[in-house]
């Protein structure tokens, strides 16, 4: 245990019990370290000297500035406060009113939070620096210098590691895909884009482009356009045609458009005419009614027309009646008029009662 000890100081790990938390963080017993010789030590210290449940913490710059807390709501409906509690419940009542928690801009930064016990990490979570956050009486360990990259490198390594029994790999996994995916750093771009390679796991690989799509801008649509174009799993293209309308980047709606007209894949294709109708841009609705005029699988068409059904009313329900007027296939023919059916819109009622008088 001694030696364990002198390694512990050496590295510049001593406990400082009477530490402060950390802004907005409350009901912690707090002990600070600094990782100025580097986090991943520093980590593997703190989970050698503990056998009992504990979180251990930091800080670093965020991709934009935002809130990522706990939210919830008033009588009325609306939100009214904010926090996130470790333990336990996930939201918390604010102190001191609910006015604070509305009118807070956000951060440009994010912690980091991890739960050990026995040895190993179980949870991670992240919220931006602005969000309240209560610790409900545990053991903090917070960190100080962290580089960005060191704190990408740690993450990266939690991801698909064997568990114990009783662990949830899946869950760990996520948060810690989600952490990196936060971090203003390019190292976070290499990490993701290491789990999206087809030697990954499905699960892995979707959720790396999602995150890709989400938060990590241009290169991340780029990754993303690469997928959609080349990888061979049709599971994974699927996923990524969703995620790239996550993505903020203008030539996301292109690239969408293009698996919808090209893709092998039928599904693949019907898939992408569904994230257009919901994507709210202004083509969609043209490229939707090509691929009803142009695609050669009547089950694309029918998927095409149903895309149709989910776009605002006054676009789609015009497109469906045309559909259900003029399409030479009576399939296409039939399937627009049993979503205008389900509209419930005057149109597609007149639309109806002009068939049955003919």
């Amino acid at each position: 245990m001694r030696p364990l000890l002198a390694a512990v100081f050496a590295l510049g790990l001593g406990a400082d019990l009477s530490a402060a938390p950390p802004p907005r963080v409350t009901n912690a017993r707090v002990e600070t370290r600094s990782a100025a010789s580097g986090l991943l030590p520093l980590v593997k210290a703190e989970l050698a000297a503990r056998s009992g449940p504990f979180w251990l913490g930091w800080s670093v710059p965020a991709t934009e500035r935002s809130s990522s807390c706990c939210w919830s709501g008033d009588d009325r409906g609306g939100t009214s406060c904010r926090g996130c509690s470790l333990e336990g419940e996930r939201r918390f009542e604010v102190q001191g009113g609910s006015d604070e928690a509305v009118t807070l801009e956000g951060s440009d930064r994010i912690r980091v939070l991890q739960r050990a016990e026995g040895g190993r990490v179980g949870k991670i979570r992240m919220f931006s620096e602005d969000c309240p956050v209560d610790a409900a009486g545990m053991a903090l360990v917070w960190v100080e210098d962290v580089r960005p990259a060191d704190s990408v490198a740690l993450l990266a390594s939690y991801v698909g590691q064997p568990r114990d029994e009783g662990r949830s790999s899946k869950r760990l996994d996520d948060g810690a895909v989600a952490a990196i995916a936060s971090h203003a750093d390019p190292s976070a771009d290499a990490a993701l884009e290491r789990f999206v390679a087809p030697e990954q796991p499905l699960e892995l690989r979707k959720q790396a482009a999602f995150w890709m799509g989400n938060a990590r801008g241009a290169r991340g649509y780029e990754a993303l356009r690469r997928l959609v174009k080349d990888d061979a799993d049709r599971r994974l293209r699927e996923h990524a045609v969703f995620a790239l309308t996550q993505s903020r980047e203008p030539k996301a709606v292109d690239a969408i458009i293009e698996v919808a007209h090209r893709d092998a894949d039928a599904q693949v294709r019907g898939q992408a005419l569904f994230w257009l109708a919901q994507s709210a841009t202004r083509r969609a609705p043209a490229a939707i009614q090509a691929a009803i005029d142009d695609d050669p699988e009547v089950e694309v068409k029918k998927k095409a027309v149903f895309a149709l059904s989910q776009l605002p009313k006054d676009e789609g329900v015009p497109l469906l009646i045309k559909v259900a007027q003029t399409h030479r296939s009576y399939e296409v023919r039939k399937q627009a008029m049993f979503w205008l059916g389900q509209s419930q819109d005057a149109r597609a009622l007149a639309f109806f009662e002009d068939v049955l008088k003919r």
